[in-house]
């Protein structure tokens, strides 16, 4: 019963009330059309990359990422070594003790 009044006042409210251009008719869309734009040509104006500085910062970025990698890498393998009884001659700046401390005889750096 409460969906056929409902219904019903919907019908009566649309018939009586004006009727405004709705966001996708033609009549609003006709009014919001804007003019377009011309089209850029890329060899219109030089390109625009890196400066020297900019390349030469980025290329110190990825090189200090590049050794991090190598350490961590190197950390790694040392440590799937030590699980199988193996030395490895892995060391560090500050380390007590050199590379040349660990045994030879396993692996070869």
């Amino acid at each position: 019963m409460r969906d056929s009044i409902a219904h019903i006042l919907a019908l009566v409210l649309s018939v009586v009330r004006p009727r405004r251009p709705g966001r996708h008719s033609a009549a609003f869309l006709a009014d919001q059309s804007a003019p377009t734009p011309e089209p850029v040509n890329p060899w219109s104006r030089p390109w625009t990359g890196p400066t020297k500085g900019e390349a030469r910062e980025m290329l110190r970025q990825q090189s200090e990422t590049t050794l991090e990698l190598g350490v961590i890498r190197e950390r790694r393998r040392a440590a799937a070594l030590a699980t199988l009884g193996v030395d490895y001659p892995y060391t560090y700046d500050g380390a007590p003790f050199p590379a040349s401390a660990f045994a030879t005889a396993g692996v070869s750096a």
